[in-house]
């Protein structure tokens, strides 16, 4: 007898087939010669909304009683969830408020606007999707509205899952199924349809390092909450995955790990130069993580799912900045200069090397002091050139810290 998970996402198939794209599942020739396997990308991102979010956002409000639907909707997203619930609550004529952490990116909140018209309400709130979805569910509780939860809820994993369906349609024989990891729903939902239909399949769930929400709940045993993140990855920055999401999880995933937001940088880079395929980090996480697992492809049918692709342009010099730090290619220093004519003019002729590039100079002159701080940013041609530029600084008797990773240091400096 199938299970209810199956016949939730087999209804949510139904409910769906009409009103999301049945995206393509794309061969990657490049990256198929890299690891010696077949891969392909499960293009989510050429939905409506570019992501997967429009498939459980509408069939959650679908699922809803014509009493709930009247009173209107509410939601929380880092952006791409409140796109597909501003695409369905247009589209069925449906009230919704949206809240949005203060830091989504502005191509994000211009797009929810552009689906919901008069229909929805933004609200922008907090710095994470966690904060902004405390102030949603307060707001749903005293106006008594219907929450629409961007993925620890039944028809949200039920929709988020029919990416499976498609997967099967179009690649029956798929061997690893490798997909990202935010709340939880998308993952949820595709394991444990794939697992019902062919169990052999093997699925592998990728958190960004900044946020490894999984992977530590797996390490305890239980959803817990992580103090801190780094919110670049925005589409899978959360704080705790779903308490539903995590049984699910830990019943189907072979294996969740984390992949590094530099690594992640460096993917969206090589698939625009390479693919011509512009991805959100969320969207590069799972091709990113394919370094990481080698021997777990070897020879297999791999499919990845692209599971977004709104990112905002002005995002771009960070990702590049990021891709470098990554690849050692891009230090910050602090260095102390002493006050006199020629300093810099030492610092270039005795300690920057013949390929060292600088790519950023901040000079702080302070008045009455023997020495001053200055913010350089080198790039180098060799990472291994670091070393011998470092022992240079330290020859010359020139003060120098490397704030390169200490992220607390460099969000304060650069």
């Amino acid at each position: 007898m199938p299970d209810p998970l199956y016949r939730g996402v087999e209804n949510a198939y139904q409910v769906l087939k009409d009103i999301v794209i049945h995206t393509p599942l794309q061969y990657n020739s490049r990256l198929s010669k890299k690891f010696g396997a077949e891969v392909y990308f499960k293009r989510e991102d050429q939905q409506q909304v570019r992501s997967y979010k429009i498939r459980g956002a509408y069939n959650t409000i679908f699922a809803l009683d014509p009493e709930q639907r009247r009173k209107g909707v509410v939601c929380a997203s880092a952006g791409n969830h409140a796109q597909g619930f501003a695409f369905s609550c247009s589209l069925m004529q449906i009230k919704g408020y949206i809240f949005m952490p203060q830091v989504t990116p502005r191509q994000k909140i211009e797009r929810v606007r552009h689906f919901g018209g008069d229909w929805v309400s933004i609200e922008l709130v907090g710095t994470t999707y966690d904060e902004a979805a405390h102030v949603a569910w307060k707001f749903c509780r005293e106006n008594e509205l219907s929450y629409v939860h961007p993925f620890d809820n039944l028809n949200t994993i039920y929709g988020q899952g029919t990416v499976g369906v498609e997967i099967i349609k179009d690649l029956p024989d798929v061997d690893v199924l490798v997909a990202p990891v935010g709340g939880g729903g998308l993952i949820s939902g595709v394991s444990g349809y794939l697992k019902h239909v062919k169990p052999g399949v093997k699925i592998i769930g990728i958190d960004p390092a900044g946020a490894p929400k999984m992977v530590e709940a797996r390490k305890a045993g239980y959803p817990k909450v992580l103090e801190r993140i780094d919110s670049f990855i925005d589409g899978v920055a959360v704080k705790k995955i779903g308490d539903l999401t995590f049984e699910l999880i830990e019943k189907h995933v072979d294996a969740v790990i984390a992949t590094a937001e530099g690594k992640v940088c460096t993917t969206m880079i090589e698939l625009y130069q390479n693919e011509g395929l512009i991805t959100e980090p969320a969207g590069a996480l799972t091709v990113a993580a394919l370094d990481q697992m080698t021997e777990d492809i070897l020879g297999k049918k791999i499919v990845c799912i692209i599971s977004g692709g709104n990112n905002d342009i002005s995002r771009y010099p960070e990702v590049i900045d990021r891709s470098l730090i990554y690849e050692g290619l891009k230090h910050y220093l602090i260095v102390e200069f002493a006050q006199k004519p020629g300093e810099l003019m030492r610092f270039l002729q005795k300690a920057l090397g013949p390929n060292d590039d600088i790519v950023r100079f901040e000079y702080l002159k302070k008045t009455n002091k023997e020495f001053g701080p200055a913010l350089v940013g080198i790039e180098l041609t060799n990472k291994n050139d670091l070393e011998g530029l470092m022992q240079r600084i330290k020859d010359n008797d020139m003060k120098c810290i490397n704030i390169t990773h200490d992220d607390m240091l460099r969000k304060y400096f650069v």
